[in-house]
């Protein structure tokens, strides 16, 4: 069973609106009382959130088919493949394909009992309870969990986009959909690291962009969030995870592609080169025997050097 699953940022830190003719789409009507400290850290733990929310999932689908998690390893596995994106506001959220296989994965078929509404209940329960405790930042603790924008729906093969039959190519195509919205391309920010601040004032990027990365930079200066790096993910407005992961058993490994990758390009370059020809030896010098001892010169020369070397260390 598959479930398409955006999981997003709360979206109370979400504005836009117009003024003198100009519209801001996704910008803070008020920047300066705008949480951009929030924003970054929202980014920041996103992923921590997103790993937790995997392990709620599999306990609220063990507790619905009244199992303990040691035995429903025995029974069934959930499996999934999730992207972060970036919304134009910079805040992060997730789409995810979450599925209940077989004990061995996709290879096996779900239990019976494996159904489509008990996963929805379980995945809906698990990101209402979900929750992963941030820093306290000037005595003002953080907390983080997903909003109230969870969109749960079936995939099925008769309703998967606009009617077309569900294939892993359709799936593949939704998932890389998003994949590719990077925050250079949300939220106009930068598609590498910063190594001095100084440098934004070179960039041209929208001023909201610029503040979210001059936040993510001022924090990383505190020792208490040293290690969320912050001034190393500063250009990704704080968010330091993968932009795609899936569980082991979702799909093929990453090693297995890039193995089938040089394998093919092997194999294309093999056989680009031209039919083998005979083997040809190839000589570049022409060798002669010149004969043994010395020469008659080299003799003379010897021979009158003899009489001074055997006088060498006489007094004169």
């Amino acid at each position: 069973m598959h479930r398409q699953v955006p999981l997003k940022a709360p979206p109370s830190w979400s504005r836009s609106g117009t003024g003198a003719g100009v519209l801001w789409v996704s910008t803070p009507l008020d920047p300066d009382t705008y949480d951009y400290e929030a924003a970054v850290l929202w980014n920041a733990h996103a992923g921590p959130l997103w790993r937790r929310f995997s392990t709620y999932v599999r306990r609220e689908v063990a507790k619905r088919a009244g199992l303990s998690q040691r035995a429903f390893r025995q029974y069934a596995r959930v499996s999934f493949a999730k992207v972060a994106e970036y919304q134009k506001r910079g805040a992060v959220h997730f789409h995810a394909v979450i599925r209940i296989d077989g004990p061995d994965g996709g290879d096996t078929a779900p239990p019976p009992w494996a159904t489509a509404e008990l996963l929805t209940d379980a995945i809906g329960a698990a990101a209402a309870h979900v929750r992963v405790d941030g820093p306290v930042i000037d005595g003002r603790p953080h907390t983080f969990t997903f909003g109230r924008q969870l969109d749960v729906r079936t995939i099925r093969s008769a309703d998967f986009d606009d009617g077309r039959e569900l294939t892993e190519r359709a799936v593949a195509s939704y998932i890389a959909k998003y994949a590719t919205k990077g925050a250079e391309t949300a939220t106009g920010a930068l598609d590498r690291p910063l190594k001095f601040l100084a440098e934004l004032a070179q960039l041209d990027i929208s001023e909201h962009a610029r503040r979210l990365i001059r936040t993510a930079w001022a924090l990383g200066a505190r020792k208490e969030l040293e290690e969320l790096r912050l001034r190393a993910w500063a250009h990704m407005p704080g968010f330091r995870g993968h932009f795609s992961t899936k569980s082991r058993r979702y799909s093929t490994t990453l090693g297995a592609l890039r193995t089938a990758r040089a394998d093919w390009r092997r194999a294309q370059a093999a056989s680009a080169q031209p039919e083998h020809e005979p083997e040809t030896t190839y000589v570049l010098a022409h060798w002669a025997f010149a004969g043994t001892g010395l020469s008659a010169a080299e003799a003379w020369l010897s021979a009158s050097l003899e009489p001074a070397l055997g006088t060498e260390g006489e007094p004169t």
